[in-house]
């Protein structure tokens, strides 16, 4: 009897490895952002979704054929029920070293009371979405949240040895003239943030071309009005960002820009949704369903099968427009169906 081969890594036509995976745990969220879903959101019926345990089968696969990075992503995903039951069983992957990186982005409100375990599973680094430090625009712009409670979640993380990064949405005439200050009180918590442009995806109820900012005018801007010096750096996270070493603070500063300047040529990732469909590319409709495959038998073969199928029609890249003559969405669904 012998050993079964291994399965080959994931290239996509365009000879980019596959090597980063975001999965969606729930398409639910505790915040309703403006840019991000309406604020009366119908979401999904639970029986939908997938089981943590299917994502666990889904994750463990593409680990299998070459994945290094998996971040979970949402909605929020810590709102999921028994996520962290998860986060413990795939953590085994980062054990034998066939996971690099294991990871999550999370607004941060239910953080406080995950922290220490999160940590204790071998997450060593969490994205946390935030827009403002004003108590006042933070509940405008996601609808209700609470601010404290995000800050009381960094608190926790940065007390059980997680590494956070702050991802800012940058919109103009909301916080485009708080950004210089957000990047100071991050880097003083010895924190880095990355800067995004918003991105047409979804029906939220904005209109997208009042708030679009082009972070090469931020940049300029940040230059120029407030005096920072941004030298480009050599580091790499393995996602979309490109970094900058801020000399008057000593941080990072990333800039992800879909819009002005797409990180198309170096993608390196997919993401798969709650139920199991299987996007190409953030920014196009190219999908397929693993769901099925999945559950239509204990073996991994048809799984494996559709994965292969799908990667071989990976795009080269999306094609995001924002402006007054272009005001639908270029797609249907939302960033937090999609999965961050």
């Amino acid at each position: 009897m012998t050993d079964t081969p291994p399965r080959p890594g994931l290239v996509d036509p365009f000879g980019r490895a596959i090597t980063y995976l975001r999965v969606s745990v729930t398409d639910r969220c505790d915040l309703r952002c403006v840019y991000c879903m309406p604020e009366h959101m119908e979401f999904l019926p639970r029986k939908d979704l997938l089981t943590l345990e299917e994502i666990d089968r889904l994750a463990s696969a593409f680990i299998e054929r070459g994945v290094k990075r998996l971040r979970l992503t949402g909605g929020e995903p810590l709102v999921r029920k028994n996520l962290m039951s998860l986060v413990r069983s795939l953590s085994r992957h980062r054990v034998t070293g066939a996971l690099q990186e294991l990871t999550l982005t999370t607004n941060g409100t239910q953080l406080e009371r995950h922290a220490a375990e999160l940590a204790d599973c071998g997450v060593e680094r969490l994205n946390i979405s935030l827009d403002t430090l004003d108590h006042h625009k933070f509940r405008q712009i996601t609808r209700w949240g609470d601010l404290s409670r995000v800050m009381a979640g960094i608190d926790a993380a940065q007390a059980a040895g997680i590494a956070v990064k702050i991802n800012t949405v940058a919109l103009k005439n909301f916080n485009q003239g708080e950004i210089p200050h957000m990047i100071r009180w991050a880097h003083g918590r010895g924190m880095g943030l990355t800067l995004i442009e918003t991105m047409p995806l979804g029906e939220t109820g904005e209109d997208r071309t009042d708030s679009y900012l082009p972070l090469s005018h931020l940049r300029a801007s940040l230059q120029e009005r407030h005096g920072m010096s941004l030298r480009e750096s050599t580091y790499r996270s393995g996602g979309p960002a490109r970094y900058f070493e801020v000399a008057e603070t000593g941080g990072r500063l990333g800039f992800i820009t879909p819009m002005t300047h797409n990180f198309c040529e170096g993608c390196n990732r997919v993401r798969v949704t709650c139920t199991g469909t299987l996007y190409l590319c953030l920014g196009q409709e190219d999908k397929a369903d693993l769901r099925g495959p999945l559950r239509a038998s204990e073996a991994d073969d048809a799984l494996h099968a559709a994965i292969d199928s799908a990667i071989a029609t990976k795009p080269k890249g999306h094609d995001f427009v924002i402006d007054r003559a272009t005001r639908q969405p270029a797609t249907s669904r939302t960033m937090s169906l999609t999965g961050g």
